[in-house]
């Protein structure tokens, strides 16, 4: 199972938090070349920056970045036409996974949070009130079929086990 959020602290005694900062240097790196929303917050005391108004603000800006890289523990960058590399050293890194966002929250101001991101990706919504459903194991996984015989649709969703599990625990809360 993928990790939704990968976090990594400066100065953390987890043995994983190379591992952490590994997974997000690749993260970074692959942003080469891709268009990116980078936005700044202050961060109000005790809110999480999921909670933060991530709603585009005027000084947000949308570019497309060059030369991602993490060296050490700093990232740098280039903007587009600007022979200037940028950078920054963090005292945490979020990695949301899902979402495909990077918080960074710089040492030199721990009341700002910094959040790289992909431009947003819309998905298509399908709503099928109580349909047909079939379930059915396959191999290693197990296959849902939702039906709306109404509007024509099938939904075919292919869970592993861990899912499976994970998904039986939602629905039974």
């Amino acid at each position: 199972m993928t990790q939704l959020k990968t976090v990594w602290q400066q100065g953390s005694g987890n043995p994983e938090n190379p591992n952490y900062l590994a997974t997000i240097r690749q993260w970074w790196t692959n942003l080469n070349g891709k268009e990116i929303t980078w936005q700044q917050r202050i961060i109000p005391q005790n809110i999480q920056v999921d909670q933060l108004d991530w709603e585009p603000k005027r000084f947000d800006e949308v570019f497309v970045i060059a030369q991602p890289e993490i060296r050490g523990i700093t990232l740098y960058w280039h903007k587009p036409d600007s022979s200037q590399e940028r950078n920054t050293t963090p005292h945490q890194l979020i990695l949301d996974s899902l979402r495909q966002y990077l918080y960074i929250f710089p040492q030199s101001q721990k009341e700002l949070v910094i959040r790289v991101g992909l431009p947003s990706i819309s998905y298509k919504t399908i709503s099928i009130t109580n349909p047909e459903y079939s379930y059915n194991p396959s191999g290693d996984n197990y296959i849902l079929t939702l039906r709306d015989a109404t509007q024509q649709i099938e939904v075919e969703v292919i869970l592993s086990p861990e899912n499976l599990k994970q998904l039986i625990r939602q629905l039974t809360r």
